[in-house]
């Protein structure tokens, strides 16, 4: 899936959520060691500076080298671009050996992966005992029943220009393949439910909505998801351009260490 978001790093940047810094703090008091942290699909380095406010050192690593570009810096984050066609070999020996990572972090992005090209690397990476892969997402966001229905519209004519991968966020990670023991946030068939409050303008919906992978695929086809029309529809909905609302994303999280199956 490298290359999905090449286009639109910039706009994907300013439009996604922040993960709040309790998640962080919640992994964090579940591995048994600091050293070692690796972000998987860090994007923007988004989540990769969070974890760094409790780890040592944080190698935060992408196949996108646009959306690298927009990575913000840190002293104890190191960005590597990796792509698909890294050796598997070369990206332990990246991370200084085997057993070395007490956390692996995946937000927004695990279900773009080759899950079982993936889960065998961490599971060779990770420390044991005591690593932890934590992976999560989110797949609506509510402002209002009103808007939501106008929205939920939107979503499902946007469904058809979707790769077939998303089906696991649409989902809620209720159906992604998830190899590893429970930690007590959440397990496989069952994500953990939370909640991620943002304050936001209009402005800041239609660039969340332009960030996303079937925007972009629709655009390429020669249709645009945000006609005139939708935008008026959805912006009276909202109570107008310079209305501030209190909006909630619909996350889940799946955390896991290593299992012999």
């Amino acid at each position: 899936m490298a290359g999905l978001f090449d286009k639109q790093a910039e706009t994907y940047q300013q439009a996604r959520p922040t993960y709040p810094s309790e998640w962080y703090s919640m992994l964090a008091a579940r591995t048994s060691h600091h050293s070692l942290a690796w972000d998987v699909g860090t994007g923007n380095g988004q989540a990769a500076l969070s974890v760094a406010e409790h780890y040592k050192q944080v190698i935060a690593t992408d196949v996108s080298e646009a959306q690298l570009s927009f990575a913000m810096p840190h002293p104890r984050v190191r960005y590597v671009h990796t792509p698909e066609s890294m050796p598997e070999d070369e990206m332990v020996a990246l991370m200084g050996g085997e057993n070395r990572v007490d956390l692996i972090t995946v937000a927004s992005a695990v279900h773009w992966f080759d899950l079982p090209k993936f889960y065998k690397l961490a599971k060779r990476l990770l420390r044991k005992p005591g690593g932890i892969v934590a992976v999560w997402a989110y797949n609506d966001m509510f402002v209002s029943n009103d808007f939501h229905a106008i929205s939920k519209r939107l979503r499902e004519k946007s469904s058809h220009f979707r790769p077939a991968n998303a089906k696991y966020a649409i989902d809620g990670y209720r159906n992604l393949p998830f190899p590893f023991e429970s930690v007590g946030l959440g397990h496989e068939g069952e994500p953990m439910q939370l909640e991620i409050p943002k304050e936001l303008l209009f402005e800041g919906y239609l660039k969340l909505f332009k960030s996303t992978s079937a925007f972009a695929s629709a655009k390429e086809q020669g249709l645009d998801l945000l006609s005139e029309e939708v935008i008026k529809e959805l912006e009276s909905s909202w109570g107008g351009p310079s209305k501030v609302r209190t909006v909630t994303y619909k996350a889940f999280m799946l955390a896991g260490t290593v299992t012999d199956r």
